[in-house]
């Protein structure tokens, strides 16, 4: 038996560019208020770049407090798991299982976070948060719907639509935009 090939992805035209998700998410919001098909569309962040957020100095010790803590919440999942499931029953209490387990989890934790921390040799002393950000936010909207989407749009009334029609009469090379298909499972 073979899979089915999936229908061809139909391309798409660009109906509003926004500089913010938050605007592109209410562009879409209205369209669905207007009962437009919104599984047509597609929200494209273009121009995006990977950021660190450096939250903090990260030293031996606060490495092996962070992991006394993970394993603090590990310990006492797998101590109340055993009291739950009664596998050490008559003996101790679940409630117990998961305070030795927390207590144990914490001290094997902050062990464990220290030794890996030392071992990095100094190459990371800082906590940090990884994300994407986009420049602009593209509406991409089936072909054969693009015009009442833009249409629309053009009627939305608040200063996300005039915002799409300054950023789309500054991007006049963006006009069409096919799909990459999926591979098949052939190569």
């Amino acid at each position: 038996m073979t899979d089915p090939v999936p229908a061809a992805p139909s391309p798409q035209r660009v109906v509003g560019s926004y500089q913010t998700y938050p605007e592109a998410e209410r562009a879409v919001d209205h369209l669905s208020d207007q009962r437009f098909p919104v599984e047509r569309i597609a929200v494209v962040g273009r121009g995006l770049q990977m950021v660190e957020q450096v939250t903090g100095r990260l030293t031996i010790w606060s490495a092996g407090l962070r992991s006394a803590v993970s394993g603090a919440v590990l310990g006492a999942l797998f101590g109340w798991l055993l009291g739950i499931f009664d596998l050490v029953n008559p003996l101790v209490g679940g409630l117990v299982l998961a305070m030795y387990g927390a207590i144990i989890g914490a001290v094997i934790g902050f062990l464990l976070g220290l030794a890996t921390h030392s071992m990095t040799g100094g190459r990371r002393d800082f906590s940090s948060i990884t994300g994407f950000q986009a420049q602009s936010y593209d509406l991409l909207v089936d072909v054969d719907v693009a015009d009442e989407a833009a249409k629309l749009l053009a009627a939305m009334p608040s200063a996300v639509a005039a915002a799409d029609r300054t950023a789309r009469s500054d991007r006049s090379t963006a006009s069409t935009v096919s799909p990459v298909p999926p591979e098949s499972p052939g190569g």
